[in-house]
């Protein structure tokens, strides 16, 4: 049995890291200031709480990763690897020590750990353009908007897509409790 849990968690974080990657390429909308807004934030965070700290870390990083290379921002990819790796690590560390906690809510543990990881993703994103591309402190902050509706969007996305196969039975087939039809609080 423990051979076809780690297989199935490869294998999906194969398919998130191509899903990751190809919503971050394919929805696409220019934003006024720079760069562009997509829906690759609702991939790494769901592949975060769908795959746990490991595999939803890697299935984050490389993904979006991959799009930044795909799409031409090669200097984005150090950052993106490690900003989008903490995002995935984030939404799957919240949620799991929140179960372990008697009367714990885990609608409240998949919006906190949402919206720490889109906090961060804003912050890495201003951080890295101020200091390792150069622009400085206040330019850097062009991004930030567009950075923010960003990750409104892939929160709010990731969240209804939860929701949405909670009402079927694919959270059992990876065994994760909490998630199931009704026992989402």
């Amino acid at each position: 049995m423990k051979n076809r849990d780690q297989l199935l968690k490869i294998t999906t974080a194969a398919v998130m890291i191509a899903l990751t990657c190809v919503l971050t390429m394919l929805v696409r909308i220019p934003s006024p200031t720079k760069g562009y807004l997509n829906l690759g934030d609702c991939a790494v965070l769901f592949g975060g709480w769908l795959l746990g700290p490991i595999w939803g870390t890697i299935a984050g990083a490389v993904g979006s990763a991959f799009a930044d290379f795909f799409a031409g921002y090669p200097l984005y990819i150090p950052a993106t690897l490690i900003i989008k790796g903490l995002m995935a690590l984030i939404v799957a560390t919240v949620p799991a020590s929140l179960q372990k906690r008697k009367n714990a809510h885990l609608r409240i543990g998949l919006v906190i750990s949402s919206a720490a990881a889109e906090v961060l993703m804003v912050a890495g994103y201003w951080l890295y353009e101020a200091t390792v591309i150069g622009e400085g402190f206040v330019p850097a902050l062009a991004g930030v908007p567009g950075n923010a509706v960003q990750g409104i969007v892939g929160a709010a996305g990731s969240y209804i897509f939860v929701e949405a196969l909670s009402h079927t039975g694919f959270f059992k087939l990876y065994g994760i409790r909490g998630f199931a039809k009704g026992q989402i609080k």
